[in-house]
C-alpha cells in the first residue's frame, strides 16, 4: 500500500484520487473549496480544506513523505507553477502534475517535475489512433518512442501460440495479458494460444505496435 496526495480536486483530480482510493491505497486531498473536500471525504483517507500553496502547511502535513503527489490545478497555472516549486524545494521525490497546455508543461518540466499529463490531448490522440486502425482498442504512450495498447488478435494471429508469433524476438514486443471471453491470462506464457477476436495487451516501440495493429 502507498501513499499519494493529491492537490486540486476538479474532475481530473476527484477521478485520480478515487481511483488510487479503489486500488488500496492511501490518499490524502487537499482543495480550497470545502463543498469539493466534502464531496470526496468518505472515500479517501484523509481530506483537507487548505491552501497548497502555502508552505507551512505542506509542512505540516510532511508532504514530502508520500510516494508520490498529483497537483491537479492545470486551470490555475499560477497556483500550479508555485506548488510545484514548492513541493520541490520540501524534497518530494515523485511529483505528478497536469498541465493546461504544452508552454505549462514545459515551465513544469523545467521546474522539475517528474511526469506531465495533458488529459485532452492524450485522449484525443487515444481516440484518433482507435479510430484509424480496426483492431487497436486502447493506448497510453509511455514515451515518444514506446506505448502500451490493448487489440484484438487479427485473423493472422489465429491458432498460433506467443512462442510462434514471435513478438518479442522479432519486433521488441512483449505481451501483458490476453484475455479469452471472461478469462484474463496475465503474463502468458509462450505456448498460449491465440485465437481470432482474443484482446491482447502489450508493450513495445511505437513503430512495432503500429505493424501489428494496422496488419
Amino acid at each position: 500500500m502507498k501513499q499519494y496526495a493529491v492537490i486540486g480536486l476538479g474532475r481530473f483530480g476527484q477521478s485520480v484520487a478515487l481511483s488510487l482510493a479503489s486500488m488500496g491505497h492511501q490518499v490524502m486531498v487537499v482543495d480550497r473549496h470545502e463543498d469539493q473536500v466534502e464531496k470526496i471525504a468518505d472515500h479517501v483517507t484523509e481530506a483537507m480544506c487548505a491552501d497548497a500553496m502555502n508552505e507551512e502547511f505542506l509542512e505540516d502535513i510532511d508532504i514530502a513523505s508520500y510516494d508520490a503527489v498529483i497537483i491537479a490545478i492545470a486551470q490555475n497555472i499560477e497556483a500550479s507553477i508555485m506548488v510545484a516549486m514548492k513541493l520541490k524545494d520540501l524534497g518530494v521525490e515523485n511529483i505528478v502534475a497536469k498541465a493546461q497546455n504544452r508552454l505549462h508543461g514545459e515551465v513544469l518540466e523545467k521546474i522539475g517535475v517528474d511526469r506531465i499529463i495533458y488529459p485532452e490531448w492524450d485522449m484525443g490522440e487515444r481516440v484518433a489512433r482507435a479510430l484509424t486502425s480496426s483492431n487497436l482498442l486502447d493506448y497510453i504512450e509511455l514515451s515518444p518512442e514506446h506505448s502500451i495498447i490493448e487489440f484484438e488478435a487479427p485473423s493472422s494471429f489465429s491458432g498460433k501460440t506467443l512462442s510462434e508469433l514471435a513478438l518479442r524476438s522479432k519486433r521488441g514486443i512483449s505481451v501483458m495479458a490476453v484475455k479469452k471471453g471472461q478469462e484474463v491470462i496475465v503474463g502468458p506464457g509462450g505456448d498460449t494460444v491465440v485465437e481470432e477476436k482474443d484482446i491482447l495487451v502489450a508493450i513495445g516501440h511505437q513503430d512495432a505496435l503500429k505493424e501489428i495493429t494496422e496488419s
